[in-house]
């Protein structure tokens, strides 16, 4: 059923990954202030839009609960490959160029995956429930 609390989690994290990159920078340039935003890196923004396209595919599947938890945690290791890019990318610098200051959008990964491991904790918890309930039958 679509109105069960995986479904808030769900969407939340697609919130998270769907629309916060576009207004929260990774990353301030010292030197100009320019803010780099997820647009500006080509695998960021694929990345960012795969889970969010995770998520909400996640949120329809709502009757093949099996498949909800896979894509839950192929989306949770998506959110992690994201996040090891972003701490690749703040330690590794090119000689002459002063550090970047990190940006808020550096931790929507964290917070999606928090979200998306309340998702598969609710998601397993309604299939043990199914599955005591065959039992009884």
């Amino acid at each position: 059923m679509i109105q069960r609390i995986q479904t808030i989690y769900l969407l939340i994290a697609f919130i998270i990954m769907g629309a916060l990159p576009f207004v929260f920078p990774l990353e301030t340039d010292p030197s100009g202030n320019k803010q780099i935003f997820a647009m500006d890196h080509t695998i960021d923004l694929v990345l960012f839009l795969g889970s969010a396209l995770l998520s909400i595919i996640s949120i329809f599947l709502f009757k093949n609960r099996q498949l909800q938890f896979v894509l839950g945690r192929l989306n949770i290791i998506l959110n992690l490959i994201l996040l090891g890019l972003f701490v690749y990318h703040s330690l590794t610098v090119s000689g002459g160029r002063a550090l970047p200051e990190k940006g808020i959008g550096m931790f929507l990964p964290i917070f999606s995956i928090v979200f998306l491991v309340l998702a598969n904790k609710a998601i397993k918890k309604d299939e043990d429930l199914v599955k005591s309930v065959d039992r009884l039958r």
